[in-house]
């Protein structure tokens, strides 16, 4: 009897850490914000289940919100991120605007329909540009008729933002999400060390450095990422709400820092301003990495260490 007894105790403990979940490294890919979102996590499998409907929440929610043609101007999230996407703009003098919308419209990036458009035409769309003609009120904001706002260069890194958040409060302490260069990492990565990022080259191929990151966030602005070509010039997706053209001078920007959302806005702000060193000391946790039109790179803010390296995988 004893030696049976023994024996089905054997058998249930052998059951039961067959069952056991163990923590490991676990890969998904989602498609949000018109990109491939990479995500790599350290945990269990129930855990893993979790995490991809907080992380599918997260960014249904913000492509619900901020999508092009989104109407919803009341919702908590919309004025969260309004407040953020106006104390940019303010502190970067107009260069970081939500309202180009009609500029992207007028020069067909939306559509992939490239065309230059007359003087005229940006004349006009210039009308429906200004984010400070946007009221604001405690529950709504009231945006003018003609008035389309673009999001694209803060939402991603606030919908980052939020999966993170959410991840870290269930209790995943070693994580990183990748939304189309827009990136957010925690804890180490696989090997025990802080993850490895590289900054891409805005012309050549490999990568013109490699941080090394934890608990921070980063995005980068370049006129490589969407563009045409008309009589050997080069036109791009980043536009100068102030002149309803694409900004000129600078390759690309990247921004270093706690919050991706941001670094995403950052790194529009400095690409279209020709002072980007006075934005700069507004962010004294934020670092940037400049490459200009003759490819030069320097840094501003706080001095995230860059290493050479012709590789940057996490």
């Amino acid at each position: 009897m004893k030696r049976a007894l023994c024996f089905g105790l054997a058998l249930l403990a052998a059951g039961a850490a067959g069952c056991r979940s163990y923590n490991a490294w676990r890969k998904t890919t989602f498609m949000y914000f018109d990109t491939v979102c990479e995500v790599q996590l350290y945990c269990s499998t129930a855990g893993f289940a979790e995490a991809r409907v907080t992380i599918d929440r997260e960014f249904g929610d913000v492509a619900r919100l901020f999508s092009p043609g989104s109407r919803d101007h009341a919702a908590p999230r919309v004025m969260a991120l309004y407040a953020q996407a106006r104390e940019v703009f303010l502190r970067s003098r107009g260069c970081f605007d939500i309202s180009v919308g009609s500029l992207s419209r007028l020069w067909g990036f939306p559509s992939g329909k490239h065309r230059l458009p007359e003087p005229e035409e940006i004349r006009d769309a210039l009308r429906f540009v200004g984010l400070d003609k946007i009221r604001g009120h405690p529950d709504h904001l009231e945006v003018p008729e003609g008035m389309e706002l673009d999001w694209g260069a803060i939402a991603k890194g606030f919908g980052i933002d939020l999966a993170a958040q959410a991840l870290i409060e269930l209790g995943i302490e070693r994580g990183f999400i990748n939304a189309g260069g827009d990136i957010f990492c925690w804890g180490t990565n696989p090997q025990g060390r802080p993850w490895q990022v590289g900054i891409k080259h805005p012309r050549g191929e490999g990568f013109l450095g490699v941080l090394s990151l934890t608990g921070l966030g980063a995005a980068t602005t370049g006129d490589y990422q969407r563009f045409f070509f008309q009589d050997g010039v080069r036109y791009h997706h980043v536009f100068d709400p102030r002149t309803g053209r694409p900004a000129r001078g600078k390759q690309s920007v990247t921004v270093v820092g706690p919050e991706a959302s941001l670094c995403d806005a950052l790194s529009t702000a400095l690409f279209v301003s020709a002072s980007p060193e006075e934005i700069m000391p507004g962010y004294p946790e934020y670092g940037a990495f400049l490459v200009d039109s003759e490819g030069r790179l320097t840094s501003l803010g706080k001095p995230y260490p860059l290493r050479p390296g012709p590789r940057g995988e996490p």
